[in-house]
């Protein structure tokens, strides 16, 4: 093992994550429901959640300077929402408070760290391109700026259309974007079931492959400047103009895997804003990734600088 300082940022450029912003109403059951069964739960609890909170306080507590643009209500929600961005140094100003309840997830994790989640956007909403335009000088000067697929569609097209830096699309969940939002990704980071629906989208009238390594070639054939293809505990591929590598994962015990794909967005967005090279980012990312999984909860499984994270075995 290795301290995470030792790979940490030396010149880190600006992260602006645009996205999503919710609590999370964590429930712990022994294993999850079947359709129509009723299960008692172990435990509940309320939790700062969101993909785009997630990715900035990830990217933050990695060293990078992280500005957030999103939304949450004027509930009482909205400070469990945003306690760990505060803490984690993560710049809020482009946070706007509005009519809407802050955004919800219904998050279900069974003994084995499996996790189902259903997300009622509530604030998220109302991130279309309209507010996203009033933060289009913080997105202009970004060296990397952050997307999901949490927010609007016309929010999203937005962001990729001001940013002039480097543009980290995770397209989760997928929804319809236009192609060329889609093609301004560097990377786009996706999942397996991710990378195939997308892939129909940027090919409607092409079979879409089932082979990891294909779908990544694939998407690349069809305009992606670079793919991130995450794997799990597999890790991960990763593919740009200097070649397609496989990535391994450390291996761990997984004790709540929910988050641990924005903790690896979060801290391949921060490499990159440093200057690292994707293949580099991307070791790193899996090894964020797998220090998350081992503890529950989504933003405080995430690593400091201060924490030792697991290495891939030899």
């Amino acid at each position: 093992m290795s301290h995470l300082v030792n790979t940490a940022l030396t010149t880190p450029g600006s992260v602006v994550v645009v996205g999503s912003i919710n609590v999370d109403q964590l429930i712990r059951v022994q294993r999850h429901p079947k359709p129509g069964e009723t299960l008692i739960g172990t435990s509940m609890e309320f939790l700062p959640g969101g993909k785009g909170a997630n990715q900035a306080v990830a990217a933050a507590q990695l060293g990078a300077s992280v500005r957030l643009v999103g939304a949450v209500g004027r509930d009482s929600q909205a400070t469990v929402a945003s306690a760990i961005l505060t803490s984690a140094g993560v710049d809020q100003s482009a946070v706007r408070t509005v009519d809407e309840p802050t955004g919800l997830a219904l998050v279900s994790v069974d003994d084995h760290g499996e996790n189902t989640i259903v997300v009622i956007p509530g604030a998220n909403a109302l991130m279309g391109a309209e507010a996203v335009q009033a933060s289009a000088g913080i997105i202009a000067a970004a060296a990397v700026v952050v997307l999901q697929g949490e927010i609007p569609a016309d929010g999203i097209a937005e962001a990729a259309r001001r940013a002039t830096g480097r543009v980290v699309l995770n397209l989760a969940p997928v929804i319809e974007l236009d192609a060329d939002t889609i093609r301004r990704a560097d990377p786009l980071v996706v999942n397996e079931h991710e990378a195939a629906l997308v892939l129909a989208q940027l090919a409607p009238h092409r079979g879409v492959p089932t082979e990891d390594a294909e779908l990544v070639s694939r998407l690349l054939e069809v305009g992606v400047a670079s793919v991130v293809l995450t794997l799990g505990a597999k890790g991960a591929i990763c593919a740009d103009r200097e070649g397609t590598n496989a990535v391994a994962s450390p291996t761990v015990v997984a004790v709540d895997s929910a988050g641990a794909g924005d903790a690896f967005v979060g801290a391949l967005s921060a490499q990159l804003a440093a200057g690292v090279s994707l293949l580099q980012a991307v070791r790193l990312a899996v090894r964020v990734g797998a220090f998350a999984v081992q503890s529950r909860g989504t933003q405080t499984s995430y690593p400091t600088v201060a924490n030792v994270l697991p290495t891939v075995n030899a």
